[in-house]
């Protein structure tokens, strides 16, 4: 057996600290002893709930398969731990746990592994800051039960790419337009190239272009999630919003469940870059915001299902019901909606063909490096088509970014407009707008118009980037709710006209007592992730308040 990594004693002992006696002292009244013999297998990826264990005498070792092969992760002895995030969440472990040396362990269940991080912040420290360690090493050396076969012209296989990813889910990806030896994965399986994309669950489920349902039920993704209970709180969407309100939610006692209809982050998860968020001066990506908030709300306690999608609200009396695609229904005494908005598609001929084969609506390390050496558009005036400009411009050949305005100045920060400006790889085309868009089995090329001299152009372009207008994810509601003109939810003073209580609205609530609308879908929202984050929080007191009269 080899090392995967050579790692340097500084680094291996981050990814695997020992703990003290005090902090043993702390786990033991949680815990169960239990003697380990040589050769056991304490638990792999077929194991549903793995335990935490820590080693008290004898050593266990941590194994991965990556790329095809076994190596060794690292031998636990005294005082040092097993578990990564997936021991939060309930997931299935993506390595193997063998016992080396006889001896005594500690075991802990998810629960008690949640008091104890809850009831000793230093002790949480340390178990917290491993296992978001050692996730960020098995993303790194593809270490994990996925193995996904694509092409960069596949829309599917983006779609699969972008969704394991933005889950956190390691995975490694072999590419039929580049990897000589996909063949031999094909032919292993009897796999054809019109099954393509392929995911390999756990090394033996061959599932040919798979949906991201399909995908997360593989993997287990929403292990550990009792969806037959009912809620105090059921948050429908995990943008900035949807886990600000599970984060202070769950910290605060609650008990909760979000619903998230792809993968946490929502919109903002695929900003490449956050740079006027609060509190990171150095800025941070939609997706390294979404991570941490996802890891601080399973912290907590609060539950979070991905690839569910909320279809229906039955909202006449509480509890209510949120009705999900598979056929589930939840039932929580509260709700918040926080299901965000989704730019608007572009209004040309042949547009929906090109549909993650030449069209994206995020600019992430996924989408970006398909760009490498060539030109590309993006088509949008705001701060997301600003942060996609200026990271594409460090992948692509030339960026040409399209607005239909004369200018960028009411709608984007200047931060945005001086880098745009600086950068010799950026051009602004202001009162511009795109006509026709051309290709076969992926986008070719791309024409448009600028407005002043009537001009129409065409373009060698297979990349276009759309972030333009938003419209609210509201359509699975009906007429549960009372929206606008463009159908975002009317809360608070808005919806005092049809308010059936003697008590008035709180600030966020609809016009059904109970359940609050946050961030983007909210009408008169500030479209900002520090104003979702805020009143996601904010919703929570309402809850609370809410919950309190209920009993």
């Amino acid at each position: 057996m080899i090392y995967l990594v050579d790692l340097t004693p500084q680094e291996r002992a981050l990814l695997f600290p020992k703990l003290g006696e005090p902090h043993l002292a702390l786990l033991e009244p949680l815990s169960s002893r239990r003697r380990s013999q040589t050769g056991e297998v304490l638990f792999g990826p077929e194991t549903p709930l793995p335990k935490l264990y820590v080693v008290l005498s004898g050593s266990i070792e941590l194994t991965g398969v990556s790329n095809g092969s076994e190596a060794s992760l690292g031998i636990l002895e005294a005082g040092q731990f097993t578990g990564e995030l997936n021991q939060l969440s309930g997931r299935r472990s993506l390595v193997f746990c063998r016992t080396i040396v006889s001896g005594e362990l500690l075991e802990l269940s998810r629960d008690s592994l949640r008091k104890a991080m809850q009831s000793d912040a230093a002790l949480g420290n340390i178990l917290l800051s491993s296992f978001v360690l050692r996730r960020t090493f098995l993303i790194a050396n593809s270490v994990g039960d996925a193995v996904l076969i694509g092409s960069k012209y596949s829309g599917d296989t983006l779609r699969l790419r972008s969704f394991l990813a933005r889950n956190g889910h390691p995975y490694t990806y072999l590419d039929l337009d580049s990897d000589e030896n996909v063949q031999t994965a094909l032919d292993q399986f009897s796999l054809l190239p019109g099954d393509i994309p392929v995911l390999i669950c756990r090394g033996q489920l061959v599932l040919r272009n798979p949906s991201n349902v399909e995908a997360a039920s593989c993997f287990d993704l929403n292990a550990g999630i009792d969806q037959t209970d009912t809620y105090d709180l059921v948050v429908v969407g995990a943008g900035p919003a949807g886990l600000g309100a599970a984060v202070y939610g769950a910290s605060e006692g609650l008990k909760i469940l979000a619903v998230e209809g792809n993968a946490p982050g929502g919109q903002a998860g695929s900003s490449s870059r956050i740079e006027n968020y609060l509190g990171f001066p150095l800025g941070i990506s939609g997706q390294e915001l979404a991570d941490r908030a996802f890891v601080q709300a399973e912290k907590f306690g609060a539950k979070i299902s991905v690839a569910r999608q909320a279809t229906g609200l039955i909202c006449t009396r509480s509890p209510y019901v949120v009705q999900l695609d598979q056929g589930e229904a939840i039932m929580t005494q509260t709700v918040i909606v926080a299901t965000g908005s989704r730019y608007r598609k572009l209004n040309v001929p042949n547009a929906a063909r090109f549909e993650d084969t030449g069209i994206f609506y995020g600019a992430t390390f996924v989408e970006a490096p398909l760009c490498q050496g060539d030109d590309v558009v993006v088509v949008g005036g705001g701060n997301s088509a600003g942060q996609a400009a200026v990271f594409l411009a460090g992948f692509a050949r030339h960026v040409y970014l399209l607005i239909r305005g004369p200018g960028l100045q009411n709608t984007m920060s200047r931060y945005l407009i001086a880098r745009i400006e600086a950068s010799p790889q950026i051009t602004l085309n202001v009162g511009t707008t795109v006509q026709a868009l051309e290709g076969d089995s992926h986008l070719e090329q791309i024409s448009w118009r600028e407005d002043a001299t009537g001009i129409i152009s065409t373009h060698r372009i297979q990349h276009i980037f759309i972030m333009t207008g938003a419209d609210p994810n509201t359509d699975w509601l009906s007429d549960c709710l009372a929206t606008d003109e463009k159908h975002f939810i009317k809360t608070g003073a808005e919806v005092t006209d049809v308010w059936p209580l003697k008590r008035s609205p709180f600030p966020l609530e609809t016009s059904v007592p109970g359940i609050f609308a946050v961030g983007d879908v909210r009408a008169g929202s500030i479209k900002r992730v520090a104003s979702a984050v805020g009143e996601g929080s904010m919703a929570v007191q309402f809850v609370h308040q809410v919950l309190d009269a209920q009993w």
